[in-house]
């Protein structure tokens, strides 16, 4: 039986924007399975792990309704594998999906749509605001790399989303560096906290693809969902208490410079291939004038680097792991940066000028 006819891309990208959430080797089998359905000829699609959802409107002309569920990454892979301007076929026939295309042919098992579990939501939304993808993703894209991965800590394996008043801020740290960015929203809310698990942030960011248009997000309990485009995302949050990032980030260092961004980060991805491939440390020599990098392995190999700085402050000899300074490198699309120093024990606050909504803290390392 014949159930849908449509272009290979009508269906392959809204199902990658659900696959990202599914894992190929499961407990349950199901939930490697993606569910398909259509209701009034409108194919709509949903995947879930139980902790994240995600649910898009796909092809238009299904006929009849149906409901089957069959392996994601397979039907991903297979259209993926055909030419662009394909016409894809589905038939449904004793619990097996045949996709045609051309004079390609490929059948794939199904199991029942009514075993497939989906999330629980929660109706009950108490707080909801809505900002441009742009916003949200470039505010995403300067903390993200912050979140701590598989920390006993789990709180920290996420990020903090935190409403007030009219200000919308994102927190992640690891415990050696904290990523702090804020936006102002055109509504006053109350002040919420929530910590968003790494898949969802990742998976979120991914999908913020139409910049002028509007993500809705609505804070449920002990869950948050996200609107955007054709697709919606629910999430479970982190019961946790995430830190108080405000007694993290230092206001009072006095040494301070400022300094070409591109011209830094060239120098530290330079110096980055012979730091030590464990520690990854390097070695800042502030003085009068120029800032002095270095890195070393247990080859006794050494990079070195020399930028001149407008800076008359005390000299300083810090040790970073030089992969926390290039996150923040690549990741803050601005002119220059700034650097705040207290002592070399001390952490460092990085900033953008004239951004005040940014903040980057890094802990030292002895090297």
């Amino acid at each position: 039986m014949l159930i849908l006819e449509t272009g290979r891309d009508d269906l392959l990208k809204p199902l990658q924007a659900v696959t990202g959430i599914v894992e190929r080797k499961h407990t349950l089998p199901i939930l490697s399975n993606i569910l398909l359905q259509s209701e009034n000829g409108q194919v709509q699609l949903l995947a879930t792990d139980l902790e994240i959802q995600i649910h898009t409107l796909g092809a238009q002309g299904a006929q009849p309704d149906f409901r089957i569920t069959t392996n994601a990454k397979k039907l991903q892979d297979i259209l993926r594998a055909l030419p662009d301007s394909s016409t894809v076929q589905l038939d449904l026939a004793d619990h097996k999906l045949t996709l045609k295309a051309g004079k390609s042919r490929f059948n794939l098992q199904t199991l029942p749509a009514q075993d497939f579990p989906t999330m629980n939501v929660d109706e009950n939304t108490s707080a909801a605001f809505a900002l441009p993808q742009e916003t949200l993703k470039h505010m995403i894209s300067q903390v993200q790399h912050s979140m701590a991965v598989q920390d006993i800590r789990f709180y920290l394996n996420g990020l903090l989303m935190q409403t007030e008043g009219n200000q919308l801020r994102l927190v992640a740290t690891d415990g050696h560096r904290l990523a702090f960015t804020s936006a102002t929203l055109e509504t006053e809310l109350p002040k919420h906290d929530v910590i968003l698990p790494r898949k969802t942030v990742l998976e979120l960011n991914k999908l913020l693809t139409q910049p002028k248009e509007n993500v809705v997000v609505e804070l449920l309990d002990n869950q948050i969902r996200f609107r955007c485009n054709d697709t919606v995302i629910v999430s479970k949050v982190i019961d946790g208490r995430f830190p108080d990032y405000n007694r993290v980030i230092p206001m009072d260092n006095k040494n301070i410079f400022v300094i070409d961004r591109l011209s830094l980060l060239g120098a530290l991805e330079r110096s980055s291939i012979l730091a030590n491939e464990k520690f990854r440390g390097v070695r800042l020599l502030v003085q009068p004038g120029s800032l002095h990098i270095t890195c070393t392995n247990n080859e006794q190999e050494e990079a070195s680097e020399e930028l001149d700085i407008a800076y008359q402050g005390e000299s300083l000899d810090v040790g970073f792991n030089i992969t926390f300074l290039l996150d923040l490198l690549r990741n803050v699309h601005s002119d220059e940066v700034q650097l705040a120093f207290g002592s070399a024990d001390r952490a460092t606050l990085f900033t953008v000028p004239n951004r005040p909504e940014f903040k980057y803290v890094v802990m030292p390392m002895r090297i």
